[in-house]
């Protein structure tokens, strides 16, 4: 069952209430604050730090320039055009662009609240920039603060099962051409992104594990998983090398297609159900792969003078199909969490 409302969400809101609290206790304007700290509630607390550090003195800039503005053109047209304008080229030019958006949002914002002091209005907002900053990035790391083991794992398994079903059907695709190669290509580049997605979660838990170190348990955990992301993006390789082969027509019988076959139903089942991995009759499936390779290689090499440059399209499918059964049995031998 998904959470109704996320950590963050949380946080957010917390952030948004503790700075407004403090604003609105110096006697300062809490909007600033407050979407300061929406925009620095970031996925790691690492994330939130090295953007408030670009957002500080862009939030500075966007200031200065509405501050500027003012004293030339009063509240007009043209002062909301320059500040923006100007916040845009300046922060950028100075390579801010996590704090872009923001900087010009509070320069043109600073125009409506700017009355009497505009050094004093400055100064304000630098202020309040600080609060939200630091309010968001005190509760990032103390409340509830980021982990994503948990979801790493849960979509690591979703994945080795939709990796077991990718596999039956490319080989369905070329044994019994049971499935068109466009939807075998599709199935491959969604669970591609799905390990793209895997692999940002990961690079989040390293980043936060900076702040929040692991326990060693904890750290051995993550390091098998990644050395599990490995072996499913090694699959996907090997399957995509299956399907972009460009000999379509298999040399086989009737009989070793079915021995593949039944070779690939029974590796794709425990991959998609999750089920206990049989060692023994894993391995006597990939001796018979093997066997049957070897036999493909030695009438390869008495009609080697058909293959002047390319290999058979079986030789490569065997060879693939081997790299992925011992894929698989490194994937469930090393299972240890």
């Amino acid at each position: 069952m998904k959470k109704i409302v996320g950590s963050r969400v949380i946080k957010t809101g917390l952030a948004i209430f503790i700075t407004a609290l403090i604003c609105e206790w110096l006697g300062w304007p809490p909007v600033f604050a407050v979407i300061t700290a929406i925009v620095t509630i970031e996925p790691t607390v690492s994330q939130s730090i090295k953007k408030g550090i670009v957002r500080f003195p862009a939030s500075a800039i966007g200031s200065f320039f509405a501050v500027l503005f003012i004293s030339f053109f009063g509240h007009s047209a043209i002062t909301y055009a320059l500040a923006a304008v100007f916040t845009i080229i300046t922060t950028y030019r100075l390579k801010l662009y996590s704090g872009l958006l923001v900087a010009t949002l509070t320069s043109v914002a600073m125009i409506e609240v700017i009355h009497t002091n505009v050094i004093m209005s400055f100064f304000i907002r630098l202020g309040t920039t600080t609060i939200g900053l630091l309010v968001s990035t005190l509760v990032n790391m103390f409340v509830l603060p980021p982990d994503y083991k948990k979801d790493i794992k849960t979509k690591l398994n979703s994945i080795a099962e939709r990796t077991g079903l990718a596999v039956e059907q490319i080989f369905h695709q070329y044994l019994i051409n049971d499935l068109d190669k466009q939807t075998c290509q599709i199935n491959l580049d969604e669970l591609d992104q799905k390990v793209h997605k895997i692999e940002s979660l990961i690079q989040f838990q390293k980043d936060e594990s900076k702040y929040h170190p692991l326990t060693v348990t904890e750290q051995e955990e993550f390091e098998y998983t990644e050395k599990q992301l490995v072996r499913i993006k090694l699959i996907i390789y090997h399957m995509d090398n299956i399907l972009n082969t460009p000999l379509t027509e298999l040399s086989l019988t009737a009989l070793e297609r079915e021995m593949i076959l039944e070779s690939v139903q029974e590796l794709a089942y425990s991959m998609r159900q999750n089920t206990p991995f049989d060692l023994e009759s894993h391995r006597l499936k990939l001796k018979q792969l093997m066997e049957l390779y070897w036999e493909d290689s030695d009438k390869l090499r008495q009609y080697r003078q058909e293959y002047t440059t390319t290999f058979p399209a079986e030789i490569i499918v065997l060879y693939e199909l081997v790299s992925i059964f011992y894929l698989v049995e490194n994937y469930y031998k090393e299972s240890k969490f």
